[in-house]
């Protein structure tokens, strides 16, 4: 058990959610606000954008979502039935119109299909969610390989445990073995994990993604933290130059 790894996470929790870690509005706080009984909705404005969440900057992607939620013209797309009865045309006219979608073929139909996949095989998000029993892995099981072809993107590794992680927080899923979803460790987590000691600069280069996340479930066993938690607080950390310095040095 590494107890200062523990106690300088709990640290970095407490400053992100007080706010001492400077500028920490996620690009997903760009969106309807919605209310108790619009939960099909709220699961379909998580998930799809996310799917064409590649190599571009989140914040524009969750701006361009919310601007094509509140447009009437374009709320559509976050309707699966709707998207499914209606012309590729149509639905790539209105992804396009606030730029949600950059590219006209590709993002457009990665869109469509995870609607259709859902559409046609469960009738709505929600159904789909029962149908895996609120389940972190068996959502895993069923995206990640019963269907994978069925969820372009969605099903990648890095962008599967995020979404899971949206899906749980701003999603409001309560997701059973919650504590098995991973951390996904990109540049900003990776540089994270060398500074807190999970791992050695060499390891970073050295160790591949999924072994640098096995690293960090190992070392917050028992610490009453979930992995996909510390997300967050480390990615605004990185990003706004490791301003907050630990009170538990690290040295």
């Amino acid at each position: 058990m590494d107890l200062r790894l523990h106690t300088n996470c709990k640290l970095l929790l407490s400053a992100f959610k007080s706010g001492k870690l400077g500028q920490t509005v996620m690009p997903e706080d760009a969106n309807p606000g919605f209310k108790a009984n619009e939960q099909e909705l709220r699961i379909a404005y998580f998930t799809l954008p996310m799917a064409l969440n590649y190599q571009r900057d989140s914040y524009k992607l969750w701006q361009a979502a919310l601007k094509t939620f509140n447009d009437p013209e374009t709320k559509f797309v976050f309707d699966i039935k709707e998207v499914s009865k209606s012309t590729e045309a149509k639905v790539r006219k209105a992804l396009l119109k606030y730029k949600v979608a950059l590219q006209p073929n590709k993002h457009i139909n990665t869109w469509r299909t995870i609607a259709k996949t859902i559409n046609d095989n469960w009738g709505s998000f929600e159904k789909f969610i029962d149908s895996t029993n609120n389940d972190f892995l068996k959502l895993k099981q069923t995206v990640k390989v019963d269907y994978k072809k069925g969820f372009p993107y969605l099903s990648g590794p890095k962008i599967f445990n995020y979404w899971s992680f949206i899906l749980s927080t701003y999603g409001k899923v309560k997701l059973k073995n919650r504590d098995q979803i991973e951390i996904a460790p990109d540049t900003h987590i990776t540089q994270c994990s060398i500074k807190l000691g999970v791992i050695t600069q060499k390891e970073a280069t050295d160790l591949s993604r999924d072994q640098i996340s096995e690293r960090w479930r190992e070392l917050l066993k028992d610490s009453g933290i979930d992995p996909i938690d510390m997300h967050p607080p480390l990615w605004f950390w990185s990003r706004n130059g490791f301003l907050y310095e630990l009170e538990n040095k690290l040295n």
